[in-house]
């Protein structure tokens, strides 16, 4: 990343402050629709409860809104760039086991992305029935969804403009609405008081239930970092305090007008509808509307960045990613797409309103905040911060964390497990890629390179075997510039000799930095044998045929290299010689010796092997240039196998 772009997010501006409130808040800047909705779900309107929830919900806010994410997670950036995968590249060299609380944090990350849309859009649109009872919102639910889905594939970089100035009408409206009611009990405020959230917790009996519930209102906390690449810390952390202003002020009106209806039962009335006055009712549900498909936009944007970057770090199978406009870090991830959306149909299908989805909704991302404090928690170890804090902060989280998990796992029967099988299926995948892939290079095995010099070179210029390709381009998994695997020499050697006028090995080392842009050239053999390794960062895309392609040219112009064809016509006329991309795909032929649980990996693997990306394709390779071979992985063993000759 370029020191003016990194000076650029740290920059507060107000473009910058706009942008934090279009693409940050969307989520947790809901959340007053459906809170005080899931606290009193089916139960009578009781003072202690009013005031013991609001005081849990201004303290959740404080102590895992403020303090955790926007003034400690924040920290851990990697170049200007957040969320749980890239704080995972940050530590992953640190111990292997990392990489579960980072598989698990991203596959209930995306699980929460299916619900979001799903209780955001049905809460606001369920307003409507306010004015017009018996009103069927579902369909119109399932219109606005489903429109907002198929408009993923034609970018939103127009709609992402306004997403800023639209998001600041809400925000202002909401405070507006709560500071406008807070006049009618202005004692409300003593909810600030954290003896009322004890209180409410050690006598009430339905306890654990209602912090399931209040963990709703701050769902969104985890977007804060997972988008933090967008705008920069500083314009989250400043923005922020607006957005908590306007939250609080309509939470303590919501209050307000809970403690007027002390004794009723809330039924099918929502107290963020009811503390607007009556003419604004209709403005009211429009506004909250285009909030919750902001909202969900963010998150289904979110979604389709972290499955790029765990492409990246092969924890996900290769898929298509297409950039569908030039604007920064917008990307379209079709499968991912429909995965979401088909995930969001199953919640309406299966809860069809929004008082349902509540039970379901929490359950997930409170394992993605757990493993983020898991995870910065090692990060605080790295950057050597005193070990006292680092104890205290992963104690004090961990128990609230804890805490939440336990209330929230009272709505597994409600409705949880639904989100459960989702991550646990997402879990699965990724899982099952990355394991696979650990496996089979447990079977690659690597030779000196410098031991096929000098066949290499008599190969090079021996007329008596075929021409296979002017540049011979192998990928090479080896990180060692010595080293080179062996059925990348048996491919040119031995199954059938290919001679070439240069040979080449491509390296792809995925950085923890997201931006890098670096390669490295070895002349193993000068002008003979070539091996580039390309250092990219798990946010660049991997086009390795356009990168190689950059590469050559440079060489060519530095005269490094000279790639005019070895054919006398075409040298004649200074036509440089053709390139094949030879792409070996390993394949394991026997699993017999393998543990149950890896045979078990290995058979999942192939099963999504069917559903991912070519190899040619994963690396952005032209496939009119690239040979495939399969390759075995373990050759059966002829030790074993008894004959008799007659």
């Amino acid at each position: 990343m370029s020191t003016d772009h990194k000076q650029a997010l740290h920059r507060v501006s107000m473009g910058g402050l706009l942008i934090s409130l279009g693409i940050i808040f969307g989520d947790i800047g809901t959340s007053p629709l459906y809170v005080f909705k899931a606290i009193f779900n089916k139960g009578e309107v009781q003072e202690i409860m009013v005031y013991g929830g609001l005081s849990c919900i201004f303290w959740t806010l404080t102590l895992q809104t403020t303090i955790k994410y926007v003034l400690i997670v924040l920290n851990a950036d990697n170049k200007g760039e957040g969320g749980i995968l890239s704080l995972f590249s940050l530590v992953r060299k640190r111990a292997k086991w990392l990489i579960i609380p980072a598989i698990i944090g991203a596959s209930t990350l995306l699980a929460d992305g299916m619900i979001t849309p799903a209780i955001t859009i049905s809460s606001a649109v369920e307003g409507l029935a306010i004015k017009n009872p018996g009103l069927p919102t579902i369909p119109i639910v399932v219109v606005i969804i489903s429109l907002l889905f198929i408009i993923q594939r034609f970018g939103t970089n127009i709609v992402g403009r306004v997403f800023g100035p639209l998001m600041f009408i809400w925000f202002s409206t909401i405070g507006i609405l709560g500071l406008s009611y807070l006049g009618h009990s202005p004692e409300i405020w003593k909810s600030i008081n954290p003896y009322y959230a004890y209180q409410l917790l050690a006598d009430n009996p339905h306890a654990w239930f209602i912090v399931g519930a209040i963990f709703l209102c701050t769902t969104g906390a985890e977007a804060l970092y997972s988008d933090m690449g967008h705008c920069g810390k500083n314009n989250i952390r400043i923005s922020w305090i607006f957005v908590k202003l306007m939250l609080i002020f309509n939470y303590f009106g919501q209050g307000a007008w809970l403690l007027e209806h002390k004794g009723m039962m809330l039924g099918e009335l929502n107290p963020f509808y009811s503390i607007m006055p009556d003419w604004f009712v209709v403005w009211g549900v429009t506004i909250a509307t285009i909030a919750a498909i902001i909202a969900s936009q963010a998150m289904i944007s979110g979604s389709f960045t972290l499955i790029a970057e765990a492409v990246r770090l092969n924890i996900w199978p290769k898929v298509t990613i297409r950039y569908p406009s030039d604007h920064k870090g917008q990307i379209y991830v079709p499968s991912v797409n429909l995965i979401l959306y088909l995930g969001c149909m199953l919640i309406i299908l299966i809860f069809r309103e929004s008082s349902n989805m509540e039970a379901a909704y929490g359950l997930a991302i409170n394992m993605t905040f757990i493993m983020t404090t898991i995870l910065m928690a090692v990060f605080m170890s790295r950057k050597k911060i005193n070990i006292a804090l680092i104890v205290l902060f992963t104690g004090v989280y961990l128990l609230i964390e804890l805490a939440f998990l336990i209330g929230n796992i009272s709505k597994i029967t409600h409705g949880g497990w639904l989100t459960l099988l989702l991550a646990a299926s997402l879990y699965i995948v990724m899982y099952a890629w990355f394991g696979a892939r650990k496996i089979k290079n447990r079977f690659v095995k690597f030779v000196n390179v410098k031991d096929y010099y000098d066949i290499l070179a008599e190969l090079s210029e021996d007329k008596s075997v075929p021409q296979f390709s002017s540049h011979l381009v192998y990928l090479t998994s080896a990180n060692n510039i010595h080293e080179v695997e062996s059925k990348i020499t048996y491919s040119i050697i031995n199954k059938k000799p290919k001679r070439a006028d240069v040979y080449w090995l491509a390296h792809v080392d995925v950085m923890d930095n997201p931006h890098t842009r670096e390669y490295k050239v070895t002349q193993l053999i000068p002008g003979k044998f070539i091996r580039i390794d390309f250092h990219l960062g798990f946010r660049v895309e991997q086009k390795i045929s356009l990168l190689f392609r950059k590469v050559v040219e440079e060489m060519v112009k530095n005269g490094e290299i000279d790639i005019t064809s070895h054919y006398d016509t075409l040298r004649k006329h200074n036509i440089p010689g053709d390139f094949n991309f030879v792409v070996l795909e390993k394949v394991i032929s026997k699993t017999h010796f393998l543990k149950w649980n890896e045979k078990v990996i290995l058979e999942i693997y192939k099963i999504l092997k069917k559903f991912s990306l070519s190899e040619e394709k994963g690396f952005g390779l032209d496939s009119s240039f690239v040979t495939l071979e399969r390759v075995p992985l373990t050759i059966p063993n002829t030790e074993d196998v008894k004959l008799t000759r007659l």
